[in-house]
C-alpha cells in the first residue's frame, strides 16, 4: 500500500476508550494527517469526528480509501461487502483478524487487502 495516495481511513469498531488499541491507532494515523472516520454504532464521536454505524451509512461523497478493520475475524465478512459496496481501495485487517475468505472475495474484485498487521507499525515503519 502506498501511504502517499491515502487519505480518508475509515476504522471500524473504533473505540472512544483511549485504553483500547483502535483508538491508539486511530489517533496517530489522525496525527499523521489522515482524515479517520469512525465507524461504531455504539457511540457519537471520536478523536472529535462524527461516528458512522457501519461503512453504508458515511456520505457517498467521502471517498473512503483504506478500510481499517478492529472486529473479531469471524465479523469481518459483512464488513468486506459493505467495502466492496463503497468502492474501497484497501482493505486492512489488524494485528490478530484473520478472514481467508473475505480476503479472497476483496481479492477477487481487485481491492489490495492487507491482514494480521497493524496500520500504524507499518505506517510508522514507511515515515523512516
Amino acid at each position: 500500500m502506498d501511504f502517499e495516495k491515502i487519505k480518508n481511513i475509515a476504522v471500524v469498531g473504533l473505540s472512544a476508550n483511549p485504553e483500547r488499541p483502535s483508538y491508539n491507532v486511530a489517533k496517530y494515523l489522525q496525527e499523521a494527517g489522515y482524515n479517520v472516520i469512525p465507524v461504531n454504532p455504539t457511540v457519537d464521536e471520536v478523536l472529535g469526528e462524527k461516528s458512522y454505524p457501519d461503512l453504508l451509512s458515511i456520505p457517498k461523497d467521502i471517498d473512503i480509501d483504506v478500510v481499517d478493520i478492529f472486529r473479531r475475524s469471524e465479523a469481518v465478512p459483512p464488513i468486506v461487502d459493505e467495502a466492496l459496496a463503497r468502492g474501497t481501495k484497501v482493505i486492512w485487517m489488524q494485528e490478530g483478524v484473520v478472514n481467508q475468505e473475505a480476503a479472497k472475495k476483496a481479492e477477487n474484485a481487485g481491492v489490495e487487502v492487507i491482514m494480521d498487521k497493524c496500520i500504524k507499525k507499518e505506517h510508522a515503519k514507511y515515515r523512516l
